[in-house]
């Protein structure tokens, strides 16, 4: 795949939330791989900075915060004049099980997870032309309603970006900007290690999913659904969970 979406994406210009690790590290590090202007976007600067190298743009952003997110977008755009590409990866987890869940914790789920991609999508559209991409990070989480390691609300929360993926592609596609989304299993990352540290859990739900993935799976998705290897995929989510949903 890496072959196929690094075609015609020397010089396009990135932005990457959530660019200072797990899979919005892995994304951001790839597409400079293959030749893209990457901004790093991160409430971590200095980890935005770690991924970004000389060669790339950090931006600190608070995706929950809207004038933080429009200011974030702007030097982004203004930077590199224009954005060809975005990948919403920024997102938090949460493993409280339903009955302890707080609406303080569903509201900062929704607030990170949903507000967040929403805000993302609508401020980096704006520095996008005709023929740009757009990849929001969801979860398998959005068909199974949790389990393994998050649970209900988080699902719920991953839930809403697909179906506001959809109604982005609807606004956005006749502009000529292409949405999708990749749907992540369980994959292997800090956003997971935080939930799974205990061992004996972790040895459980590795057992129970059976396959566990690399954040540099995952970015081959988002690169490939941002790259015009995808541009006649629109309005789609691209399920990369090693089988999970077949089990």
């Amino acid at each position: 795949m890496s072959s196929v979406s690094a075609a015609g994406m020397a010089g396009k210009r990135v932005a990457v939330t959530g660019a200072a690790s797990g899979i919005g590290a892995a994304t951001a590090k790839l597409l400079q791989a293959q030749g893209c202007r990457v901004a790093c976007l991160d409430r971590n600067l200095a980890g935005a900075r770690a991924t970004a190298g000389a060669d790339g743009l950090a931006v600190e952003v608070d995706v929950a915060d809207e004038p933080s997110v429009i200011r974030a977008f702007e030097q982004a755009g203004t930077a590199w004049q224009g954005l060809d590409a975005l990948v919403t990866a920024a997102g938090i987890i949460n493993t409280t099980s339903f009955f302890d869940t707080t609406v303080a914790e569903f509201r900062q789920l929704f607030d990170v997870n949903v507000i967040g991609s929403f805000l993302s999508v609508r401020e980096g559209a704006r520095y996008m032309q005709r023929g740009a991409r757009i990849c929001m990070v969801a979860s398998i989480s959005s068909y199974t309603g949790g389990g393994y390691v998050a649970r209900g609300a988080y699902a719920t929360s991953k839930g809403a970006v697909l179906t506001m993926m959809k109604g982005c592609a609807r606004e956005l596609g006749p502009k000529g900007i292409a949405v999708n989304a990749v749907a992540p299993g369980f994959i292997d990352t800090p956003f997971v290690a935080s939930a799974m540290s205990d061992p004996v859990r972790r040895k459980e739900v590795v057992a129970a999913v059976g396959q566990v993935g690399t954040a540099e799976q995952i970015a081959q998705c988002a690169a490939f659904l941002v790259s015009p290897a995808a541009d006649f995929v629109h309005g789609e989510t691209l399920i990369a969970d090693g089988g999970i949903l077949m089990r």
